[in-house]
Protein backbone atom coordinates (compact mmCIF):
# COMPACT_ATOMS: atom_id res chain seq x y z
CA UNK A 1 0.00 0.00 0.00
CA UNK A 2 2.81 2.83 0.49
CA UNK A 3 4.49 1.67 -2.14
CA UNK A 4 2.03 2.24 -4.04
CA UNK A 5 1.21 6.09 -3.07
CA UNK A 6 5.05 6.26 -3.64
CA UNK A 7 5.51 4.98 -6.86
CA UNK A 8 2.19 7.09 -7.21
CA UNK A 9 3.27 9.92 -6.05
CA UNK A 10 7.01 10.21 -8.01
CA UNK A 11 5.09 9.52 -10.96
CA UNK A 12 3.28 12.63 -10.68
CA UNK A 13 6.05 14.63 -9.59
CA UNK A 14 7.85 12.82 -12.67
CA UNK A 15 5.31 14.63 -15.15
CA UNK A 16 5.45 18.02 -13.23
CA UNK A 17 9.18 17.88 -13.63
CA UNK A 18 9.04 17.05 -17.54
CA UNK A 19 10.85 20.23 -18.45
CA UNK A 20 12.69 20.83 -15.66
CA UNK A 21 16.51 21.39 -15.80
CA UNK A 22 17.94 20.63 -12.34
CA UNK A 23 16.25 18.34 -9.87
CA UNK A 24 17.96 18.37 -6.23
CA UNK A 25 17.88 15.07 -4.18
CA UNK A 26 18.72 15.54 -0.88
CA UNK A 27 19.49 12.81 2.23
CA UNK A 28 21.58 12.25 5.14
CA UNK A 29 23.55 9.93 3.86
CA UNK A 30 25.17 9.09 0.52
CA UNK A 31 23.92 5.57 0.50
CA UNK A 32 20.26 7.50 0.51
CA UNK A 33 21.08 10.02 -2.03
CA UNK A 34 22.56 6.87 -4.33
CA UNK A 35 19.11 5.33 -3.77
CA UNK A 36 17.19 7.98 -4.44
CA UNK A 37 19.39 8.63 -7.71
CA UNK A 38 19.05 5.09 -8.71
CA UNK A 39 15.28 5.18 -7.86
CA UNK A 40 14.97 8.33 -10.44
CA UNK A 41 16.97 7.20 -13.40
CA UNK A 42 15.01 3.79 -13.37
CA UNK A 43 11.90 5.56 -13.08
CA UNK A 44 12.87 8.17 -16.15
CA UNK A 45 14.20 5.79 -18.32
CA UNK A 46 11.09 3.10 -17.72
CA UNK A 47 9.34 6.28 -19.00
CA UNK A 48 11.54 6.79 -22.24
CA UNK A 49 13.68 9.20 -20.78
CA UNK A 50 17.09 9.61 -19.71
CA UNK A 51 19.00 10.99 -16.92
CA UNK A 52 22.06 12.70 -18.11
CA UNK A 53 25.20 11.25 -16.60
CA UNK A 54 27.51 14.14 -18.16
CA UNK A 55 25.51 16.73 -16.82
CA UNK A 56 24.64 14.89 -13.68
CA UNK A 57 26.53 16.42 -10.28
CA UNK A 58 26.90 16.25 -6.71
CA UNK A 59 27.37 18.73 -3.50
CA UNK A 60 28.32 17.37 -0.16
CA UNK A 61 27.12 19.88 2.37
CA UNK A 62 28.25 19.49 6.32
CA UNK A 63 25.39 21.25 8.30
CA UNK A 64 27.10 20.16 11.92
CA UNK A 65 30.62 20.21 13.57
CA UNK A 66 29.73 16.58 14.85
CA UNK A 67 29.32 15.46 11.05
CA UNK A 68 31.86 13.03 10.53
CA UNK A 69 33.62 11.17 7.78
CA UNK A 70 34.13 12.24 4.37
CA UNK A 71 31.23 12.45 1.45
CA UNK A 72 31.91 8.62 -0.73
CA UNK A 73 31.57 8.57 -3.95
CA UNK A 74 27.59 8.93 -5.91
CA UNK A 75 27.01 6.76 -8.86
CA UNK A 76 24.34 6.16 -11.59
CA UNK A 77 25.03 2.42 -12.76
CA UNK A 78 28.51 2.34 -11.53
CA UNK A 79 29.23 6.12 -13.22
CA UNK A 80 31.03 8.04 -10.53
CA UNK A 81 29.23 11.35 -10.27
CA UNK A 82 31.55 14.57 -9.95
CA UNK A 83 31.14 16.22 -6.66
CA UNK A 84 31.15 20.16 -7.06
CA UNK A 85 32.07 22.82 -4.38
CA UNK A 86 28.96 24.93 -5.47
CA UNK A 87 26.39 25.21 -7.92
CA UNK A 88 23.43 27.55 -9.03
CA UNK A 89 20.08 26.42 -8.04
CA UNK A 90 17.15 28.63 -8.69
CA UNK A 91 18.88 31.58 -9.08
CA UNK A 92 20.68 30.67 -5.73
CA UNK A 93 24.49 29.99 -5.08
CA UNK A 94 24.83 26.84 -2.63
CA UNK A 95 28.07 26.39 -1.59
CA UNK A 96 29.30 22.76 0.33
CA UNK A 97 30.95 25.33 3.18
CA UNK A 98 27.44 26.33 4.04
CA UNK A 99 28.61 29.92 3.33
CA UNK A 100 26.05 32.65 1.47
CA UNK A 101 28.44 35.37 0.82
CA UNK A 102 29.36 34.60 -2.79
CA UNK A 103 25.57 34.06 -3.42
CA UNK A 104 24.90 37.36 -1.31
CA UNK A 105 28.00 39.35 -3.38
CA UNK A 106 26.56 37.89 -6.93
CA UNK A 107 23.00 39.36 -5.95
CA UNK A 108 23.88 42.65 -5.06
CA UNK A 109 26.42 42.95 -8.30
CA UNK A 110 23.14 41.89 -10.74
CA UNK A 111 20.76 44.06 -8.56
Amino acid sequence: MIQDELTRGIQDVLWCMLFADDIVLIDESREGVNTKLERWRDTLEGKGFRLSRSKTEYLHCRFSADEGGIAGEIAIESVIIPRVERFRYLGSLIQESGEIDEDINHRIKVG
